[in-house]
């Protein structure tokens, strides 16, 4: 029974994590962001550039290209100590066009807190 709520859980604070994750990338909030990533954390981006933590924030801080972002049908796989959420987005860009785009996000668990390590993001129009 110990193991069900551990995972449950985990599953929460990765749910939640994820939801934080979205609301950031959507306002800019380098802040929270910075909280979520890990130290090591790398990016993958449609504009086919590979950022570390500094760079995404970075790029993060700027004005948003876009309004409205959601995520849907949003999966989490709990590998013990390693998690990896796949979802698809819908947002709209600047000139009223809906757009979305599918990511792929990978936290682990250091020190007993989650963090991501990577993401992986495919979008129309970014």
């Amino acid at each position: 029974m110990t193991d069900a709520r551990n995972t449950q859980s985990d599953l929460e604070v990765l749910k939640q994590l994820n939801a934080d994750f979205l609301a950031s990338a959507q306002n800019g909030d380098v802040e929270r962001l910075e909280e979520i990533l890990a130290e090591d954390f790398m990016a993958s981006l449609p504009d086919l550039l590979l950022r570390d933590k500094k760079q995404f924030l970075e790029m993060m801080s700027a004005p948003r290209p876009f309004t409205g972002l959601k995520g849907h049908d949003v999966k989490i796989r709990l590998l013990g100590d390693f998690a990896i959420i796949h979802a698809r987005i819908t947002y709209t860009t600047h000139d009223g066009i809906e757009r979305q785009g599918r990511y792929t996000d990978d936290y682990q668990r250091s020190d007993g807190k989650w963090v991501c390590v990577a993401a992986n993001l495919i979008a129309e129009g970014l």
